[in-house]
């Protein structure tokens, strides 16, 4: 079981990632938007966390940057519906933000178990 923080502004996406992960045995916390996941960030160690790109308040890349100062290990998977930003993908801009993974809205359950399982191996 791992300890992984869900970061996302859309409750449905909240649900659906929180519900697929919780099945497998994992320990879920969310936040709805990038502030709100650095505080709970700052509250607790977690194995991974999964930030959507495009969110009000603070934005993913924003928090992929402040995480990776605050820990520079922490596992990080990119979630996004592939908007650009600037002249790149938001999932290439994720990655060089720092993202470990990233993946393509809408995320099925076996590319998410999949990433988080990866990201775990590499703590291990």
């Amino acid at each position: 079981m791992a300890r992984i923080l869900i970061i996302d502004d859309e409750e449905l996406v909240l649900f659906t990632l929180r519900s697929i992960l919780e099945d497998v045995g994992h320990d879920i916390t969310t936040a709805a938007d990038g502030r709100e996941g650095l505080d709970c960030f700052g509250s607790g160690l977690f194995d991974v966390v999964i930030t959507d790109i495009i969110m009000p308040v603070m934005p993913g890349l924003e928090a992929i940057v402040q995480l990776r100062r605050r820990d520079p290990d922490v596992k990080i998977i990119a979630i996004s519906g592939r908007r650009p930003i600037g002249n790149l993908d938001s999932l290439d801009a994720a990655r060089e933000f720092g993202a470990n993974r990233a993946l393509g809205k809408p995320i099925s359950r076996t590319d998410l178990v999949e990433a988080v399982d990866a990201c775990l191996a590499a703590c291990a």
